[in-house]
């Protein structure tokens, strides 16, 4: 269950944003669906079932507040969060520390959008709420040949130290349009 972002944020600035539901709305609506009633109330034929997961950023200052969201969004139904993507594993690993000491117990998948060019990553450092591309990751895509591959491994490289680490229960991959690397990328994450 999403919000999603203002359209500020996308390539229609001037479109008119809705948001007669956010996601904790979304996730109560669902939650209210499988017990076989609308929102309204009203009965359903048959209650659908769903597995229910939400958004967490774990970029976001202050993080208490992302902790703060998470609290509602359990209690709303969600059984699972991913998370904005990441590029340092310390972000996660304070993020993790935070969950525990707010003992939130739920699954947490780290998002990880492989790079395709330093174009991309400052776009995303721009444009992108919650997404924080460190500079030596910049850096390092600058100075590769093959801009593509070295995202994959830098990928891979997060996906190594999420998994070694135990910084989060899994990963999200998100491929945006490049769902053909993703056979390589597990293959260079020894997955």
């Amino acid at each position: 269950a999403l919000t999603g972002d203002h359209p500020y944020f996308g390539d229609h600035k001037t479109t008119k944003p809705v948001f007669e539901l956010d996601s904790v709305n979304i996730l109560q609506i669902a939650s209210t669906l499988m017990e076989g009633k609308d929102f309204a109330g009203n009965p359903l034929n048959k209650a659908p079932e769903f597995y229910l997961g939400a958004s967490v950023t774990p970029f976001y200052d202050p993080v208490e507040l992302q902790i703060i969201k998470m609290q509602k969004k359990i209690k709303a139904g969600a059984k699972f969060f991913q998370t904005q993507a990441v590029y340092d594993p310390q972000i996660l690993k304070n993020f993790k520390q935070k969950t525990e000491e707010h003992h939130i117990q739920t699954k947490i998948l780290a998002g990880i959008i492989p790079l395709k060019s330093p174009g991309m990553a400052n776009y995303m450092n721009k444009n992108v709420p919650g997404i924080h591309v460190p500079e030596e990751i910049i850096e390092r895509l600058r100075k590769a040949q093959d801009k593509q591959k070295e995202g994959l491994k830098i990928a891979a490289e997060l996906i190594q130290q999420i998994k070694e680490q135990n910084l989060a229960d899994g990963v999200h991959i998100m491929a945006i349009g490049a769902e053909e690397n993703v056979p390589l990328l597990l293959d260079l994450s020894n997955l």
